[in-house]
């Protein structure tokens, strides 16, 4: 199911509960938006299961909990799930098996028991005013421009519509983003009818058709002159309620479609205050105005690559001035190591290459004590490939070598003694310790 989320016998009791609520939810929409929504109820079922997080982990133990009615919408047709408390157990997830809404809490309760169910209204004004805003921007493009949502996502941070057209220009943005805006200000109802699965109404309402296991009427969300559409998701009772729509721009899809990213209502207030919130950061941080900003960033990102070049040419010649003091020595050693907690790997194959690696062995790292690091070991071929895997080992890294060479990265760079005394028992004994 995508955007026509169509009603069943699970859909009739969640409808049944937001009957009773709904309206007077939407009504306290802008004067208590915090207000709790309860509804009371009883529990048919309770049994052990275990929850797997939307973002991944270990698996939450606890109950599927079947209630009479309810009032919190299973996730589905592109909207997440309601949150809420059973008397005082929080409701972890609300999920849809056949004709059923599942409650998952962590805290088992008595089948029989009559419970007062609560609803977290901030979120479900949050999902009704992009769902109902989906469906507004979904007809004013299907009438501007002939592009037909083809799939939608109520994502935590932003919302995307899937448009079957290869892409949007600017100006079309531009103009839909007007548009529905408009129909915000006109204050256009929104309302909710049920059909009678033969109704011959129902040719005339937008949909992909009905899934198979549908029995029962059909929910009907219309937007007065604008859109009728199957669905069974949680909507404004009027365009107004929705306060504004931001069009954020295209990315884009699968298969020569288009991602339409969009924010209704609150979150374009929340994004705006973020932006405020960045914006007063930055004036204090350039010492100038928002509208200087960009050319404020642009001139500190070309004194950055020039002094990023500047230190790599630094770093070079002293690449260079250090194999050359150890070359000069009277009596060379047969190992040379060296640590700099600034350099890269050009830094380190530079020493290698102006010392030569056919009779000396080189250690060579850069990096931060503390931190992960780069190491370099160079050397006669048969030796690196002896040590190499065991100094990635003792740095506790990674890394790969081919003629006489192995470098990589570390983890433990304060363990740099240890591959050090290794490498001295390799070259006064000619093999290392095990």
């Amino acid at each position: 199911m995508v955007f026509q989320c169509q009603r069943d016998s699970w859909a009739r009791q969640v409808a049944a509960g937001l009957g009773r609520v709904g309206a007077v939810g939407q009504a306290r929409a802008l004067t208590e938006p915090a207000a709790p929504l309860q509804f009371a109820t009883r529990v048919v079922s309770c049994r052990a299961a275990e929850l797997r997080p939307e973002g991944g982990g270990e698996p939450v133990r606890g109950f599927q909990v079947v209630l009479e009615d309810t009032i919190l919408f299973p996730e589905g047709g592109g909207q997440p799930d309601d949150r809420g408390f059973i008397g005082d157990v929080p409701v972890l997830r609300v999920t849809r098996r056949g004709p059923e809404a599942v409650h998952f809490v962590q805290a088992a309760l008595e089948p029989g028991a009559e419970v007062l169910l609560s609803l977290d209204w901030e979120r479900r004004f949050d999902h009704m005013q992009q769902h109902s805003g989906q469906h507004l921007i979904t007809a004013i493009a299907d009438q501007m421009f002939g592009f037909k949502t083809t799939s939608w996502e109520l994502g935590r941070q932003r919302s995307i519509i899937e448009l079957d057209t290869p892409s949007m220009t600017a100006e079309q943005i531009e103009a839909l983003e007007r548009s529905v805006n408009e129909k915000i200000r006109e204050r256009v109802p929104v309302t909710v009818r049920e059909l009678a699965a033969g109704d011959p109404d129902i040719e005339t309402v937008r949909s992909r058709g009905l899934p198979d296991d549908h029995v029962g009427p059909v929910r009907v969300i219309d937007i007065e002159g604008i859109d009728s559409n199957m669905c069974c998701g949680t909507h404004v009772s009027n365009l107004s309620d929705l306060q504004v729509i931001k069009l954020l721009g295209t990315e884009k899809g699968k298969k020569n479609k288009t991602n339409l990213v969009f924010l209704a209502g609150n979150r374009v207030l929340k994004s705006l205050e973020q932006s405020h919130s960045t914006e007063k950061t930055l004036t204090s941080l350039l010492k100038n105005g928002p509208g200087e900003h960009v050319e404020a960033v642009k001139r500190l990102q070309s004194s950055v690559k020039l002094l990023q070049k500047n230190n790599l040419n630094l770093l070079r010649d002293m690449a260079v001035l250090i194999a050359r003091d150890f070359k000069s020595k009277p009596v060379p050693s047969q190992l040379f190591v060296l640590h700099r907690k600034e350099g890269d790997s050009e830094f380190m194959n530079i020493i290698a290459n102006e010392i030569g690696t056919e009779e000396t062995l080189l250690f060579l790292t850069v990096g931060d004590d503390k931190e992960a690091g780069l190491f370099l070991l160079a050397g006669p071929v048969e030796a690196v490939e002896k040590l190499g895997p065991r100094v990635a080992e003792l740095l506790g890294g990674k890394g790969a070598g081919k003629r006489g060479r192995f470098q990589g990265k570390a983890t433990k760079m304060s363990r740099r003694g240890e591959v050090e005394a290794l490498l001295q028992e390799f070259t006064s004994s000619g093999s290392p310790e095990a």
